[in-house]
């Protein structure tokens, strides 16, 4: 294995890491010697990630928790820290990005969680890990955002605003932490993940051939190697920088 990405001896905590994006890249790390602490909204899947990374022989924690509360954040790194001793790799991956049928039919319940999952989370948890990262031996915080953040994004615009002010935060949070931790940001494509299935696929599928310059959606295998990338020493000069990783998305 090459050194650069040989994380043995690392712990990451991944969130949104059951299924989707989160949980390949969380086997990413642990196939590459990373301990892993998976929380998502649903334990059950959790542990079966948890099982899974743990027949690689590596150690994993598997928690339940709303990344959209701000109560729970403070638990969920207290455990992870009581388990581990240690957070060396922070991905905010959780996100939601629901569907709506018109602008006026979001609710402010429906913002608010919008808000909560993809840019109030993430703020959380970089303050609460960050903190610990830079009074140790530092680390690396990944977000993942969206070209939704870069371009205009009809039928997602809540989302669009929130990934966008996660993409403050990972430049502010670079400068926050600084120089033990780095931050950056995936800026993410259309991946083919469980959120495809409500999506009009033939619909998409055109799309993708006229827009996109690989002319298809991406698959969650392929968010993996800017994840290890970032969280390497590889990207000891990187920080505050946000990466496309959308199939050649305009």
């Amino acid at each position: 294995m090459d050194k650069l990405l040989d994380f043995t001896g690392k712990v990451a905590l991944v969130t949104g890491g059951s299924r989707g994006l989160g949980k390949a890249m969380a086997l990413a790390l642990a196939e590459r010697g990373a301990d892993v602490v998976i929380t998502s909204r649903k334990a059950d899947a959790c542990e079966a990630v948890a099982a899974e990374i743990q027949a690689m022989g590596r150690q994993a924690m598997a928690y339940g928790c709303h990344v959209g509360h701000w109560d729970e954040l403070g638990t969920l790194v207290d455990a992870a820290y009581e388990r581990f001793g240690q957070i060396d790799i922070l991905i905010n991956n959780a996100g939601m990005s629901p569907l709506y049928d018109n602008l006026t039919s979001v609710s402010e319940e429906l913002f608010d969680k919008v808000i909560g999952v993809n840019l109030k989370g993430p703020f959380r948890l970089m303050a609460l890990v960050g903190e610990r990262m830079a009074a140790a031996d530092g680390g690396a915080i990944i977000n993942i955002s969206s070209t939704a953040s870069l371009n205009p994004s009809p039928d997602s615009e809540p989302y669009g605003a929130a990934k966008s002010g996660l993409n403050a935060l990972t430049r502010s949070f670079a400068f926050a932490h600084g120089p033990k931790v780095r931050v950056n940001g995936i800026a993410a494509g259309p991946f083919l993940t469980d959120i495809a299935k409500a999506w009009d696929m033939p619909a998409f599928e055109k799309m993708a051939q006229s827009r996109l310059a690989l002319q298809r959606g991406g698959q969650p295998q392929e968010i993996v190697g800017a994840a290890l990338y970032l969280a390497s020493e590889a990207a000891g000069f990187t920080t505050g920088t946000i990466i496309r990783v959308d199939g050649g998305t305009p």
